[in-house]
């Protein structure tokens, strides 16, 4: 038994996630792909694979003659686009996810929340970024109290859309958010990096807990055990090197949190790389891909708890 779904945004992320759908998944089925350009790749890829299309953004999803039937609409157009695409589809009761930064909805990383709003209308996939670091943070949260905590996520430049570029201050403030309300840190920062280094490199992150004592290793059986939860959902996703838990410096302490560090004393560095699945997009846009494989995992846990009632 299957769900129909569409997709709002024929870019790369849009078309990456028709393609995971079409080839991966039993309970989500394709009902449209929309977009604003006509000549979009994603639009051309849809039409040639049967997928019912239209180039007339949301509300020429709204007037396609099997509207009706969509469950539930992906929107990977961006931050503004969602806030008037939710406001269009608002009165014809659809599921939303969320693949931009704009944050209507609860924050949803699948190896650590997706439990908490499988029933929310509207469920925001964070960022790139978040994805793929935020369930480092939680994996150390869960263990021992997180005042503080960095992310740094580097992308290649090619992987960039002009979706991702419009959305850098939007990135960075969603992404610090959902640090602390999703991973559990007191104080959350993010930084994005595009790379333009050519051969285009895979995405790599880098996160920074700061913590007072802990067992050093139910931390890292902690971020093992997270990892692997991820990797069930994103292959790519692996540790790029062991975690190093490290004394934090006292000048560290002192301009990150001044009168706040009492009682830390530990730097836990978690260093990651994600490869993609290359499903439709390179295999060095891991960026892209976390966001896609993400979604998926939403959309078919959405459908099993809405529509098969498991």
């Amino acid at each position: 038994m299957s769900i129909k779904v569409a997709i709002i945004g024929s870019g790369n992320i849009g078309t990456d996630l028709m393609f995971k759908i079409m080839r991966r998944s039993r309970t989500l089925e394709m009902g449209a792909m929309v977009g604003i350009d006509p000549a979009s790749d994603g639009l051309r890829r849809a039409a040639s694979m049967g997928v019912p299309i239209t180039s007339d953004g949301v509300q020429g999803l709204i007037e396609m003659p099997g509207f009706d039937e969509i469950e539930v609409v992906f929107d990977a157009t961006s931050a503004g686009g969602h806030i008037a695409n939710a406001a269009a589809l608002a009165p014809f009761n659809k599921r939303l996810v969320d693949l931009t930064p704009a944050a209507l909805g609860p924050f949803v990383i699948p190896a650590v929340n997706l439990e908490e709003h499988l029933d929310a209308p509207d469920i925001n996939m964070v960022t790139c970024g978040g994805q793929a670091t935020i369930p480092i943070v939680a994996a150390v949260s869960r263990v021992v109290p997180v005042p503080y905590a960095e992310i740094v996520a580097s992308v290649a430049s090619r992987s960039a859309g002009p979706g991702t570029r419009a959305n850098i201050d939007e990135f960075t403030e969603t992404t610090a958010h959902a640090i602390e309300q999703v991973g559990g840190a007191a104080r959350g920062k993010a930084i994005i990096i595009l790379n333009p280094a050519d051969p285009p490199p895979i995405m790599r992150d880098t996160v920074y807990c700061l913590t007072g004592e802990v067992d050093h290793e139910k931390i890292r059986a902690s971020i093992t055990e997270m990892v692997a939860a991820v990797s069930q959902y994103v292959p790519g996703y692996r540790l790029k090197q062991d975690v190093q838990i490290t004394p934090v410096e006292p000048e560290t302490l002192a301009s990150l949190l001044g009168k706040d560090a009492a009682g830390i004393r530990w730097k836990i560095t978690t260093f990651l790389e994600v490869e993609g699945a290359a499903d439709y997009l390179p295999a060095y846009a891991g960026n892209l891909d976390i966001m896609t494989s993400a979604a998926l995992r939403v959309g078919e846990l959405v459908a099993a708890r809405d529509i098969i009632g498991v």
